[in-house]
């Protein structure tokens, strides 16, 4: 009985239990892998805000170009010559119309 009832589990377990477990984490995860509908408006909300804050930062770059063409050298100094107080150099090359000079 037992030389019987050993191929027929075997078999069962090959042709049954396998592709049973397969199958059923195939289907969950093809279930959980779609976006819903509430995600994708989430989605389109974010993209559309992000482009909507990139237009924004465009702006707000061309008008501090506009009135500092040098804003990013400025901007970009390092941390020991940003602590000195250069407000009067500035306002006279702004006045002047020269670039801006590090000394």
């Amino acid at each position: 009985m037992e030389d019987i009832m050993l191929p027929v589990v075997i078999l069962g377990i090959l042709f049954i239990g396998f592709p049973w477990v397969i199958f059923h984490y195939i289907t969950k995860w093809k279930t959980a892998a779609s976006l819903t509908t509430a995600d994708e408006n989430l989605l389109d909300e974010l993209h559309d805000l992000a482009r909507r804050l990139d237009d924004r930062m465009g702006t707000i770059e061309r008008i501090v170009q506009d009135e500092n063409p040098n804003w990013r050298q400025l901007g970009s100094d390092a941390v020991e010559t940003a602590l000195e107080d250069r407000s009067d150099r500035i306002l006279e090359a702004s006045r002047s119309n020269r670039p801006f000079r590090r000394d």
